[in-house]
């Protein structure tokens, strides 16, 4: 599978290590939040069939983080993105 990395183009997807749901880039405040909001964050994720964000990380290349919307049934990549623009994009639409 091929992965065109925002800013080096298209990459192998072996250089990734995937981490799951690309929701997990709203970790919440280990000070602040619920066991129950904890619990849920560590431990629980969907796992759809068809399109899914993913964050995926770029360990054999520039370390970066992207968030990958892949199709779980074909692995069709119908989008890369960089997780921190991302996570700004969805910290300024909250």
């Amino acid at each position: 599978m091929i992965i065109n990395h925002p800013l080096l183009g298209p990459r192998d997807a072996a250089e990734f290590t995937v981490l799951g749901d690309a929701s997990l880039i709203h970790r919440p405040d280990g000070l602040t939040a619920s066991d129950e909001d904890m619990h849920y964050y560590a431990y629980l994720r969907d796992n759809p069939a068809g399109l899914h964000r993913e964050l995926w990380y770029h360990e054999q290349g520039d370390r970066s983080w992207l968030v990958v919307t892949r199709n779980t049934l074909t692995h069709d990549i119908e989008k890369v993105e960089l997780a921190r623009d991302v996570a700004r994009a969805e910290g300024r639409s909250k």
